[in-house]
């Protein structure tokens, strides 16, 4: 006799398949009508449910923060969001201030009380607890270079020289976009690029990281630090950033 003849035999004894029965229609009953509460336990809020969802989130921006922050609501929470992949100028640093301000009434002018389409990464939020975020001016359709151009607010900062790249793995979803768009910001000496002074250099050569995308003066103590395999040496500031590093906050170069 065959082995799934044998099985056949088993199954079809009465009280073995009353069981077998019985245990299936149990599991596939409480599937189909599990509360809420299972799928998403006590503690697991609305906003982290919103967050984790594979769409495009819409939300309302309540105020500006900066150039690259701002708080938003939704229907289901309210929160801080900090743009990914850019970095405008800190209004707390006094070479930085003028373009800090103008970096701000930019995003204000653009987003303020007004309905934005926030997409997400891989990492969520930032140490801060912020939310991380590209910002969309419109709901995003074809993902293209067009379309990013023209309705992403992230690369619109970038574009118009009101931010540099500020690339913080594992969120490089379109970091060689924002490459190329802060490379013709400078070329056209756009917003802060207009100013030599803004972009001097005051080091011979500066270290970068290839693992963590942050590049330091020589002298800093990460740049000690940095294995051989991940080091790279750039000539100039400029170079390090538009190949995606972003500046060490510790030695600020």
């Amino acid at each position: 006799m065959s082995c799934l003849s044998q099985i056949r035999r088993i199954y079809y004894r009465t009280p073995l398949r009353l069981i077998i029965n019985f245990f299936l229609a149990y599991f596939v009953i409480s599937y189909t009508f599990l509360p809420i509460n299972f799928l998403y336990p006590q503690g697991y809020s609305a906003e982290e449910k919103a967050i984790e969802q594979p769409t495009i989130l819409e939300a309302y921006v309540t105020s500006v923060i900066d150039g690259d922050t701002i708080s938003i609501e939704t229907d289901e929470f309210e929160d801080k969001v900090r743009f990914i992949g850019v970095d405008c100028p800190e209004l707390s640093h006094p070479e930085e201030k003028y373009y800090a301000q103008k970096a701000l009434r930019y995003t204000k002018k653009n987003l303020l009380y007004k309905k934005v389409w926030l997409e997400f990464d891989v990492q969520k939020r930032d140490r801060h607890g912020r939310l991380l975020a590209y910002v969309w001016l419109k709901p995003p359709k074809e993902f293209s270079e067009d379309e990013i151009r023209e309705n992403m607010f992230n690369a619109r900062l970038l574009l118009d020289g009101y931010a540099k790249i500020y690339t913080y793995p594992p969120n490089v979803k379109y970091v060689n976009f924002f490459i190329k768009f802060q490379r013709e910001a400078k070329e056209n000496k756009t917003g802060l690029w207009e100013e030599d002074s803004f972009i001097e250099e005051s080091a011979n050569y500066y270290i970068g990281n290839m693992r963590t995308k942050v590049f330091h003066r020589p002298t800093c103590e990460w740049a000690q630090k940095i294995s051989k395999y991940n080091r790279i040496e750039f000539k100039t500031k400029t170079e390090a950033i538009l190949q995606g590093f972003r500046a060490c906050r510790v030695c600020n170069p």
